[in-house]
């Protein structure tokens, strides 16, 4: 098993084992559209994650209503997921090894939401967060994440 699909699997594992549900929000905005281009910032290969790598843009949209296209990383459940890694693409081509912390964002569905699974690519719209995940190595997992309102 690749090492991009590795980390993957212990993102969805963690979570699947339940996050915090303390990013739901009853905000009413403006929904922006974003692209996980929108998301990437300079960071080289194998080096550690600092806040400050951020882009000005990037933190900006911490908070906003976003929609974002990717693709829901497998699991064992395939309807009434409430909670799943969001990922840029499907992993059967060109997503290899060595893929940035700005290739996924972990999405807890709101309260009384869920989505359903499908390989083909699904637009979520929720609260992004800038947050960061570290895992039990204490290096980051994921530094994004929503609080999903509608998965299409």
């Amino acid at each position: 098993m690749s090492a991009v699909r590795t980390k993957f699997f212990i993102l969805a594992a963690l979570v699947t084992c339940g996050l915090s549900n303390a990013w739901a929000s009853d905000d009413v905005a403006k929904t922006q559209d974003l692209t996980f281009d929108d998301i990437k910032f300079d960071i080289k290969k194998d080096a550690p994650f600092k806040r400050e790598m951020l882009t000005e843009k990037i933190e900006s949209l911490d908070g906003s209503v976003v929609k974002i296209r990717g693709y829901i990383l497998p699991s064992f459940q395939q309807k009434g997921i409430k909670q799943f890694v969001l990922v840029r693409d499907n992993m059967e081509c060109c997503f290899g090894p060595g893929a940035a912390l700005y290739d996924c964002i972990l999405v807890e569905m709101a309260p009384g939401k869920s989505a359903s699974f499908t390989v083909r690519p699904v637009s979520v719209e929720g609260k992004f967060e800038v947050s960061e995940f570290i895992g039990p190595d204490g290096k980051h997992l994921a530094i994004y994440r929503m609080v999903g309102e509608e998965v299409k």
